[in-house]
This record gives structure tokens, C-alpha cells and sequence, in this order.
């Protein structure tokens, strides 16, 4: 029994490392916005609430809607030099950074003096999808050319407020008019957008952005560089890297791991021993990203039988941006060896494997690794 428990212990905790993050209990796999609602989750963009449900029908506030937008374009930690004062948001207001870049990378417009955000207010769809569009470069449109496209879809296409009509013409133009399938004839423009709309615009919106960004976020957004290990088959494309499958990568384990006094599916942590970039000093994985998984094959040394085996298989990675996700590789602890310690070692067996804190060891990507090079997101 003893022997049977060793051996299921792996499997059990493969199943846990592997289970999904994403489970809404009202959100069902066959959502329309289930798809962008799963991966911005996953990228920490939206959250659910304590009682695992994601509301898809609740509305946004405005600060909320701020936030999310910041954090879809990756742009949460920069810094904004000039803020801009608001008659109803105070600096310890909890969105009021969000607010500061969503109004830095002009997303939003800049308020008259005196003029409210109205941070707690739901947002209207018109407002969101601006959001959306304002983050972009897009072609210019007039008034009349955006009313005529707009009129060719949607039934209240004239009722839509007059400072909205250019907006929506460029996100028709790019569509990015994002409907509930209830109401694919209609802006309702004033309508408050719902967790599921805002979900969905806010993907629509990353997706484009990456391709044509507006000036300030084009600036923001370029590809980092940086000096550290570099991935030799690494390649990029546009703004994602790819670390191919078979690319090795160096790490430290962040305790003592032996093949004398470790066992199988034991549980280890690892932190990228520094940054992973690409032939062109392109920064892939930032140091410090920790890595977790399981002793997969972990054999004691013993003389004259057998010289000690010690297998990771590692399974997530946390980056520095706090994402959890996939990173599927192995590693297999050896000493180096001479020549003749290598004859010495097949024919008088014995040896003992061990990886300290302090040694380096090396992991080989079982699967590729795609990553956004201007946030450090890796895209699933």
C-alpha cells in the first residue's frame, strides 16, 4: 500500500498544478464572452467575486472600467508626472492612479476645471467602446462619413449622442462594436455596459492595440530590452517572442533538493536565475519569475546498485507581473564527470545528486512559450 500510495502521489499532484484557474459558476463554457472573459481573467485584467461567480450581468463603474483598461494594456506600473486634480477623487481615492494614466494615455478625455469623473457612476457603452478606440491609431473619419456607416447596421444609429458618433464609426470601421447577441441591431449607446461587454471590449481592444497603439501608448508599449541569459533559438514576431520547445533555461531552487532525502511528487519552487532574452536582447522572463512543479523521478545513490536519479518537472510559472501560467519542462540533475570519473561511475556506482539554493540548474522547455515583449505577459 505504502508502495502504491508513492506512486499515485504524482499523478494527484500533477492534477492539482494542472487544474484550471478559470471556473465561474455563472459563466457557462458556451457564454458568448466566455473565451475573453477566461483569458482576461487569467491575465488579472478582470476578477470575479468571493463567492466564485463573475456577475456578467452587473455593470462597470467608470473607475472600475479605468482600471481594467490600464491593466489590458499593460501599462499599471507607469508612472504619470503631472496628475490631473478632480472636484470628487482624492490621490488615496483607490482607482485614482488608474484614472491618472487612463487620462495620460488619452483614453479619456481631460476634464474642464471643476468638471467630476464621476468615478462611481457605471459606465455606458459608448464610453467604453471609446475607450477602446482612443487607444488606437485609427484613420479619420468625418461626422457625416461615420453616421452613414453606422446607419447601414444599427436601427438607433440616430439617436446616439453627437460627441460619440465619430467613436463608433471608427470602431464599426474596425469592429470593434461590441453587442450582446440579444441586441446585435442596436448601439445603446447610454446603456450601462455589462462585466460581459466590458470583458469583451477590453479584449477586442489589447488585440488591436498590440498591432496599431496610439502615440503615447506606442511609446509605452515597445519591445523591452535587457541584458541576461540568452535563449539562442528565441524568436520574435511583431511584439511576441517565442521560446521554442527544447530551449534550456537556467534556475535556482529555492531549497534543498537531494535524491538522498527528497521523494517523488514532492512539490519545489524555483526562481529564474536572470532574465531570459532573446538573440536580439529582447527580455522574454524577467529574474526573479518563480517557477513550480514536482520531483518526478527521485532514486537514491547507492553503492554498487545504482547511481542516484533526480527529475523536475515543472509545470507554472509566476512571472513579475503576479501571472500564473503554463511552463511545461523538465530538468535532470547530473554531476559533471571526467572521463575517467565516467568509467569510474559505471562500473562502481554510488553517486548522490543534489541541487542547493545556490547551484544553477538548467530546465528544458517541454513546450513553447509565447510572450509579449512590451509587458512581459505570456499569451495562452
Amino acid at each position: 500500500m505504502k508502495n502504491f500510495i508513492k506512486l499515485l502521489l504524482p499523478l494527484i499532484t500533477a492534477l492539482m498544478l494542472s487544474a484550471p484557474t478559470f471556473a465561474y459558476s455563472d459563466v457557462a463554457a458556451n457564454h458568448w464572452a466566455a473565451k475573453q472573459i477566461e483569458i482576461l481573467t487569467e491575465q488579472g485584467v478582470v476578477v470575479g467575486y468571493p463567492d466564485g461567480t463573475f456577475q456578467p450581468d452587473e455593470n462597470v463603474t467608470r473607475a472600475e472600467f479605468a482600471s481594467m483598461a490600464i491593466k489590458a494594456l499593460g501599462q499599471e506600473h507607469t508612472t504619470v508626472a503631472q496628475p490631473v486634480n478632480f472636484t470628487d477623487i482624492e490621490p488615496s481615492y483607490w482607482a485614482y492612479d488608474a484614472i491618472q494614466k487612463a487620462l495620460f494615455f488619452d483614453l479619456v478625455s481631460c476634464p474642464l476645471n471643476g468638471e467630476p469623473f464621476r468615478p462611481e457612476d457605471p459606465v455606458s457603452r459608448a464610453e467604453s467602446i471609446s475607450v477602446a478606440v482612443n487607444a488606437l491609431t485609427t484613420q479619420q473619419i468625418s461626422l457625416d462619413k461615420a453616421k452613414e456607416v453606422l446607419a447601414k447596421k444599427y436601427s438607433d444609429a440616430d439617436t446616439i449622442p453627437e460627441w460619440f458618433v465619430v467613436p463608433a464609426g471608427k470602431a464599426e470601421i474596425l469592429n470593434m462594436i461590441i453587442s450582446m447577441p440579444s441586441a446585435t441591431n442596436n448601439i445603446e449607446a447610454l446603456r450601462p455596459a455589462t462585466r460581459a461587454e466590458v470583458a469583451a471590449i477590453l479584449y477586442e481592444m489589447r488585440h488591436q492595440a498590440l498591432l496599431n497603439p496610439n502615440a503615447k501608448l506606442a511609446d509605452a508599449m515597445r519591445k523591452k530590452k535587457g541584458e541576461g541569459f540568452v535563449v539562442k533559438d528565441a524568436f520574435v514576431q511583431g511584439s511576441i517572442g517565442t521560446i521554442p520547445a527544447g530551449a534550456i533555461v537556467p534556475v535556482y531552487l529555492t531549497k534543498y533538493t537531494s535524491s538522498q532525502q527528497s521523494d517523488a511528487g514532492e512539490i519545489y519552487t524555483a526562481t529564474a536565475a536572470e532574465n531570459f532574452v532573446t538573440p536580439e536582447s529582447y527580455i522574454l522572463v524577467r529574474q526573479g519569475a518563480n517557477l513550480k512543479g514536482q520531483l518526478l523521478d527521485v532514486r537514491k545513490g547507492q553503492w554498487f546498485v545504482r547511481n542516484g536519479v533526480l527529475v523536475l518537472d515543472n509545470s507554472l510559472i509566476t512571472t513579475v507581473n503576479d501571472q500564473t501560467a503554463e511552463f511545461k519542462a523538465v530538468c535532470e540533475i547530473t554531476k559533471y564527470r571526467n572521463r575517467f570519473m565516467r568509467i569510474v561511475r559505471a562500473v562502481l556506482k554510488g553517486e548522490k545528486l543534489e541541487a542547493t539554493p545556490n547551484n544553477m540548474i538548467y530546465m528544458k522547455l517541454l513546450k513553447p512559450v509565447r510572450v509579449d515583449l512590451t509587458n512581459g505577459w505570456i499569451l495562452e
